[in-house]
Order: structure tokens, then sequence, then C-alpha cells
């Protein structure tokens, strides 16, 4: 199957220090290594679908300066449409300062720039992305205002919404109306929603809270235990793959972006489609760096096999 995913996000330069460990408060400790590279959570999303075989459009900003050609000369690279993307003249192209220590885990300061710039009229003509699209996806690295204006454009087209409340803070009540999907992590998911997660009763209760909110299904990644999804007619648990993780930068853009590939806009096959985002994001954390590390088809098919 071949998606067309719309994709309206953020657009970074990632810049990576790797640590052996985070410093501690008032502490000065040296990097062991500095890397740059093209990243957003957006972006991300964005790569990770066109990878895994979707047709793909971004709708964004970036700033008129060398960071914003590179990341339009880098979208292209994956044959995604920037012709949505509008250049800030105001604001620096969006950049993210990763610390990375030695057991993969990280921590991110981001600036937003244009992104956090953007308004409603980087949605002017978006109509012809959105009439054949099937997924249409944003996050939180951009206004709120702006997904829910491309969210209620998206409607009118049928398309399938799916909100990744990332970085998590307070939803806008009318946004949840018009998403179809919601995707938190677990942290995400009780800041959200005021319920800790800790087994499957926690975890439907918090599918009832974005339920009676307007918000039909819900995907909680946990990280290695898997993902939980909750539609109106089923719900259950899928499994990670157990692998060793050196960088879990973009893993669950990876996951995001793989998913919106293979998933069918009604979620009938949400338990196949999440084994395959799964195995991407699996991949994605064995590499270093985000964008660069982010598997395509081919290679998320292969390592399927081997399982």
């Amino acid at each position: 199957m071949s998606n067309n995913v719309v994709v309206l996000g953020s657009i970074n330069v990632d810049t990576t220090y790797h640590v052996d460990r985070f410093p501690q408060p008032g502490e000065t400790i040296s990097a062991v290594s500095k890397s740059s590279a093209p990243g957003g959570k957006g972006a991300n999303q964005a790569v990770a679908a066109a990878r895994s075989g979707a047709k793909t459009a971004f709708i964004g900003a970036v700033g008129s300066d060398k960071e914003g050609a590179y990341m339009l000369e880098s979208l292209a690279d994956d044959h995604i449409d920037t012709r949505h993307i509008m250049t800030d003249k105001l604001h620096g192209t969006g950049s993210a300062a990763i610390t990375l220590d030695a057991n993969g885990q990280n921590d991110i300061m981001v600036y937003g720039g244009a992104n956090q710039a953007m308004t409603t009229d980087v949605l002017a003509g978006i109509d012809d992305v959105l009439e054949d699209a099937d997924f249409l996806i944003s996050q939180f690295e951009t206004p709120q205002e702006v997904a829910l204006d491309a969210f209620k454009q998206a409607k009118k087209y049928g398309v399938t919404t799916l909100l990744n409340p990332a970085p998590a803070h307070e939803i806008l009540p009318e946004l949840l109306k018009y998403t179809d999907v919601i995707t938190p992590n677990e942290s995400e998911c009780a800041l959200l929603t005021g319920i800790e997660i800790t087994d499957e009763e926690s975890m439907l209760k918090s599918a009832d809270y974005f339920r009676e909110r307007g918000v039909k299904h819900l995907l909680i990644t946990l990280d290695s235990k898997g993902v939980f999804y909750s539609t109106p007619t089923a719900h259950g648990l899928v499994p990670a793959f157990k692998v060793k993780a050196v960088d879990t930068t973009a893993a669950g853009d990876t996951f995001l972006g793989a998913l919106s590939s293979q998933l069918e806009k009604d979620l009938s096959n949400v338990d196949k489609a999440l084994v395959y985002a799964q195995r991407a994001s699996s991949l994605t954390v064995q590499q270093m760096g985000a964008m660069p590390s982010i598997p395509n088809h081919d290679a998320v098919i292969k390592a399927l096999a081997e399982n």
C-alpha cells in the first residue's frame, strides 16, 4: 500500500553533544564529540513516512538563512513536497541542542524560531495536498491554533488526523474535537489526562478521557514495553522489539511517520501497522543521529523477516 501523508510541523537543525553522562546542576563537563544533522519532530516524521513509501507533503516554515536552505534541500532529497514550506524573514530556522549520554538517553533544548512564529498564513492554498491525503499529522513544536485550522480543513476532505502531543502541555479543547488519533507516550498521556499509566485499566481510562473529548483512537507508546492501542471496537498491547539502543532521539518520530505510511484510514489494520512502525523505530535507535538514522521500507521489511 502507499498512503498520501501530509505533515504540519517543525523543522530544526539538530546539534548533538555526545557525553558519557549528563551534567549535574551547575556542573561543567566535556563532550566526547559533536555532530549536526537535519531534524525537528515534523521533519523527522515526514522523512519516516516518505522512506516507508508514503507520498509525503510538508507544511511548515524556515528562516531566510543557510539552515533553512539546508533543510529544504534535505527534505527534497527524500522526495517530500516542500511547496507549502514558507520562508520567515523575521525569525531564524528552528534548532535543537541535544545532549546524548553513553546509554543512548537524551535531553533536548529546542529553539522554536520560525516554527513557533508560524501563523495560519502558512495554510494558504493547502487544498491541493489535502484533497488527496489519507493522513494529516501535527505536533506541538508549532502553534496549536495552526494545527486546529489545518485539522478543520482536513475534515472537509475526509482526511484522518493524527495529533502527536509532544512536547506535552494543555491542549485546545476544540483541537481534540477534530483529532481522530492521538499518540502520546506514557508520561505525556499522564500529564494530559491526570491519569498515571500503571496498567491496562489506567490506559483504558485514558482512552475514555480522550473519547469523551472527541478523539476516537488512542495510541500510547510505552518505550521498551511496546504500544497500547484503543479504538471504539478493540484494544491491545503490541510488544516492542528488543534491541540495544544507542540514540533514542528520533524513535517516536520514526514510529509515527512509519505508522502513517502503513495504516488504513479506519485503523482496521492497526495491529499490523503497529508492528511495522515498532520495527522501524527499533532500527532507528540502533543508529546515531535523528533524521540520518530513519530506515527505508526495504530495511524495515528485511528486519521483520529476520524476526
